[in-house]
């Protein structure tokens, strides 16, 4: 799991009297608040009514009882983790967490103390499931942090199964705990050896008290007017003085996502004359399209648009699925659009005010409020936002009632490019319910990517193409199921091989290359031959090339993908290109010897009818332009 990340001030209250959430220490109504203690980097947001019936259909499904039983307003707090987390957040207390499990493909609900008895202190537990009941004597070890054993059990559900969420119970019948089951509950009815539940969450027993619910989010927005006005004081306040400051039209990024909406409609406050700018990637929701026209005519502003059309899906077979390492798309299909966009529209530039907050990132995070945009060369951007939270940002619309996209309401916590390979396993699944047709076509494509490098349907359906490499956590999950996760070379492929290049707008500054081969790579063949020794020091690990060339850095993925980083695109795409060419002399190399002559360090010897480079290679490349695979074969 992720390790939580401070990004700014965690500023989740709640108002005992009015029971709403609020951003700060007293309530318009002028009653103090609690602070809620939720985990960083604690960007809370409203739940729409889709995340609530989810929440109490998996309650339902895990425990017979949902878990939101009327009409209240719901917090949710996405939290670092493997796929998709949210803390549940209701009557100013965590209850819980909904999270999607890669292993299991399921959601899963993990029950505070709070949540628990919200459910068992007002149900009789005959009528619900996944609980067990522990003798007297075990109560105190439970809550000294002892995990349950099996023959402190008094009772439990027979139908509780080996990694199933429970709760467990005083021999009153009083919650005690929640954890995970480690063996099936007609075991611990046994009462034989071992571990039954591991305990994730203990307290010591008490009664619930549920306050009025009924609550709307316009309650929450007036409970929220002085924190509001505050804010948006200070963004009306950096509008005007960055517009003043910088001689260049104004022109608002339009992405349809809610936080360049909360933008587009503080700058209509300040300003009459700005436009609209639209990058349609080719790989939007449908709703998203129709959105950005909507606000546009809602605005009455002009709409620069441009759309990349089928370039992703152009572009696919040459660089290979996108990864959270390797994402070519964002230079093929957004980067490259807008600065065309900008260029055809504004002669001599224009000033973008866009929806960034630093509570999305580390890397936004630490992102000044106004910038020259190193990718797109005549504009400057400027983040109203910066220190807005989600919630702030929803407050603000729900004040002014604005036409945001109804893609939220549908369970999609963040809108971008649909296929993003930062989305979650959870957005994909959902996708398959609200756009089958695009879901399939991805799908078909990753099928039949997978088979030709060898992989499985496994590596697909749990979503693995998403990494060149995957996180530590993935990797044991992949371990376990018997998923392989190193591509093979079926050596049909021509070695055809294809760059873009440009900044890196998806992680932190520099300038990036990505290239892919049309087919796997043998990397045990390049580490025997050593050729990449010839740009810089390699390490070799499981389907991956890590070299060092200076300041400058590569990687080679079994996948056939590579990618080079330098501060400078012509120093990327250099590096890129003498490891194209080092890959090509290895794979394939005729044994011609033509290098060896041109080795000042005499580190190349011929082994088995090929070149191979030895030790004490100085990485000099002189040996790489002279090879006929690259005069003749690139």
């Amino acid at each position: 799991m992720s390790k939580p990340l401070y990004l700014g001030e965690l500023l989740l209250y709640w108002c005992p009297s009015c029971n709403v959430p609020v951003l700060g220490k007293e309530c318009s109504c002028g009653k103090a608040t609690k602070h809620v203690t939720i985990t960083p980097p604690g960007d809370i947001r409203p739940a729409f009514k889709y995340e609530i019936d989810l929440i109490n259909s998996v309650a339902l499904e895990q425990f017979n009882a949902p878990l939101i039983a009327d009409d209240r307003l719901v917090v949710l707090n996405k939290s670092p983790y493997d796929d998709r987390m949210d803390e549940i957040i209701v009557d100013g207390e965590v209850l819980g967490n909904i999270r999607f499990e890669i292993e299991h493909l399921r959601w899963a609900l993990l029950l505070r103390i709070n949540g628990a008895r919200r459910i068992f202190n007002s149900i009789d537990r005959a009528s619900l499931k996944n609980w067990v009941v522990i003798d007297e004597g075990a109560e105190k070890f439970i809550l000294g942090g002892a995990s349950v054993l099996a023959p402190g059990i008094n009772d439990a559900d027979s139908q509780i199964k080996e990694a199933d969420e429970v709760v467990v119970l005083t021999h009153e019948g009083k919650v005690l705990a929640t954890g995970r089951a480690r063996m099936h509950g007609s075991r611990m009815l046994e009462r034989g050896k071992g571990v039954a539940v591991k305990v994730r969450f203990k307290e010591t027993p008490a009664d619930v008290t549920v306050p009025d619910g009924g609550r709307t989010w316009d309650d929450a927005v007036a409970a929220n007017e002085n924190y509001l006005q505050e804010f948006v004081r200070r963004s009306h306040k950096f509008i005007k003085n960055v517009a003043s400051s910088i001689d260049r039209p104004v022109t608002v990024s339009y992405s349809g996502g809610k936080d360049s909406l909360a933008v587009l409609h503080l700058v209509s406050e300040c300003l009459d004359d700005y436009e609209l700018l639209f990058a349609d990637t080719g790989i939007e929701f449908p709703e998203t399209v129709q959105n950005a026209t909507d606000v546009a005519n809602h605005y009455d502003k002009p709409l620069k648009s441009i759309s990349s059309g089928e370039a992703f899906w152009n572009s696919i077979d040459n660089f290979g699925p996108p990864s959270v390492e390797v994402r070519w798309c964002c230079k093929v299909c957004k980067l490259g659009p807008i600065t065309q966009l900008i260029n055809d529209n504004y002669d001599d530039g224009c000033l973008t005010f866009i929806g960034q907050r630093k509570y999305e990132s580390n890397t936004r995070a630490k992102s000044e409020s106004v910038w020259k945009n190193p990718w797109v060369g005549n504009q400057v951007a400027a983040a109203p936002i910066q220190n807005w939270t989600a919630m702030h940002v929803w407050l603000y619309i729900f004040k002014h009632k604005l036409l945001y996209n109804p893609m939220y309401e549908n369970g999609f916590d963040r809108i971008g490019c649909w296929l993003c390979p930062s989305c979650s396993v959870a957005d994909l699944i959902r996708l398959k319910e609200t756009h089958p047709e695009m879901e399939k076509r991805l799908n078909d494509y990753l099928l039949s990517y997978a088979e030709r490098m060898g992989l499985s349907d496994e590596w697909v359906k749990h979503g693995f193409w998403r990494w060149k490499k995957l996180p530590p956590q993935l990797q044991e999950i992949a371990k376990k199921k018997g998923i392989n996760l190193v591509p093979k070379s079926s050596g049909t492929g021509k070695l055809s091989f294809s760059v873009t290049s440009g900044y890196r707008p998806c992680k932190q500054g520099g300038i990036s290359a990505e290239g892919g081969f049309d087919t796997a790579i043998d990397l045990e063949k390049l580490e025997y031959t050593g050729m990449l020794e010839a740009v810089g020091k390699t390490a070799y690990m499981e389907g991956v090339v890590s070299l060092l060339q200076d300041e400058d850095r590569a990687q080679v993925f079994a996948s056939g993908t590579v990618t080079a980083r330098s501060d400078t695109d012509k120093k990327a795409r250099s590096l890129m290109r003498k490891v194209e060419f080092s890959i090509r002399r290895a794979l394939l190399c005729s044994g011609c010897g033509v290098c060896i002559g041109k080795c000042p360090g005499n580190v190349i010897r011929l082994k088995k009818g090929i070149a191979v480079i030895g030790k004490g290679c100085t990485h000099c490349g002189k040996c790489i332009d002279v090879c006929p695979v690259i005069k003749f074969n690139s």
